[in-house]
């Protein structure tokens, strides 16, 4: 668990932005895939149009044709890799690493960094090398190493 990498301070602060927005994520991805699956056509020329067996149509495969926008969504796909990257490390880690993601990041509530380490019983210095091993296995699984 000892990762001994030096993060940049802006890397660093993206990825807890990335964490603090965990479930707002997770709701996005949701939203993301909802309007690819489903887009809403705008154009009032197609509502009543009637072809006949002779009209030029599109190809079929509609399915294939959805799972294809699906995986070509550049922002669906950044979206998954780091709520993936925040699952697989939230597993990989102690229970008390994950009390500090569940009460630093996903409940904070106002609460300081101070507070925090009380709340999970762990002193200060110990919660800082939590938060900066739980960040650095993120980077790492992300890339962004």
């Amino acid at each position: 668990m000892t990762a001994v990498m030096k993060l940049k301070p802006a890397t660093f602060k993206h990825i807890e932005a990335e964490l603090y927005g965990y479930h707002e994520t997770k709701k996005e991805i949701q939203r993301r895939r909802e309007e690819i699956m489903n887009p809403f056509d705008e154009n009032p020329e197609q509502i009543n149009v009637v072809k006949g067996p002779n009209s030029v149509r599109e190809p079929g495969r509609p399915t294939e044709r959805m799972a294809t926008r699906l995986m070509s969504d550049i922002k669906l796909r950044n979206l998954e890799e780091i709520v993936s990257a925040i699952d697989s490390t939230y597993n990989q880690v102690s229970s008390g690493h994950r009390k500090v993601i569940e009460k630093g990041y996903w409940d904070r509530q106002g609460r300081t960094w101070a507070e925090v380490a009380d709340f999970c019983h762990v002193h200060r210095n110990t919660l800082r090398k939590y938060r900066h091993e739980i960040v650095t296995l993120i980077a790492v699984k992300i890339g962004w190493q």
